[in-house]
This record gives C-alpha cells, structure tokens and sequence, in this order.
C-alpha cells in the first residue's frame, strides 16, 4: 500500500496503513527486532498525523509530549503536519508531528 503518499491517501486508507503498521510493529517487537520496531512506529505516527487537522493545533500553545511523560512543547509555528518549537527547559528548536502533542488540560 506504499505506493501513495500518507498525504494521498484518504481517511479510510490511512487507517488501514495505521492497522498494518501497528500490526507489523507488534511483531516485530515479539521477535526482539528492536530497529524494525523502532521504524514502524514512526511511521504509525507519520500516518497518525495526517488525521489531525493542522490548524487545531496554535502557536504559542503548549502541550504534552506523547511517550515523554511530563514534558512539555510549545509551538513557535507550524509547517504542514509539523509543530515547530522548542520542547521545555531546550533552547534547540524541535520539530514534531503533530500526532504526538497532546493538549493539556
């Protein structure tokens, strides 16, 4: 089903990647292949991402890090799918899909 885009693909086709993915990286992960594992994650939350409407997610807000309890990510701008910002207490700018920012509160 690679041969699109996940920004080709519709709705319905981007949750049947997210369940093949997802199904791939759960055995991957049960036969230690802890790369492989690794890349299908990413690539379940590339996918996730193009769910999400960008224009939910506003500059100058913060939120939390999916998989990073506790840490925090401010958007300074988006581009696409992406947040850029800088992630609490780093003066590196970061970006993030964002599949992986959780609104707080």
């Amino acid at each position: 089903m690679q041969d699109k885009r996940y920004s080709q693909m519709s709705e319905y086709e981007l949750k049947q990647e997210i369940a093949t993915l997802t199904e791939k990286a759960r055995k991957a992960e049960q036969l230690g292949m802890v790369n492989e594992y690794a890349v299908l994650e990413r690539k379940v939350v590339m996918a996730k991402a193009y769910l999400l409407n960008p224009e939910d997610f506003k500059p100058g807000e913060v939120y939390e890090i999916e998989g990073d309890p506790g840490a925090t990510f401010k958007i300074d701008y988006m581009n696409g799918i992406f947040a850029w910002g800088h992630r609490q207490g780093s003066k590196e700018e970061d970006a993030l899909p964002i599949s992986m920012l959780i609104r707080k509160g």
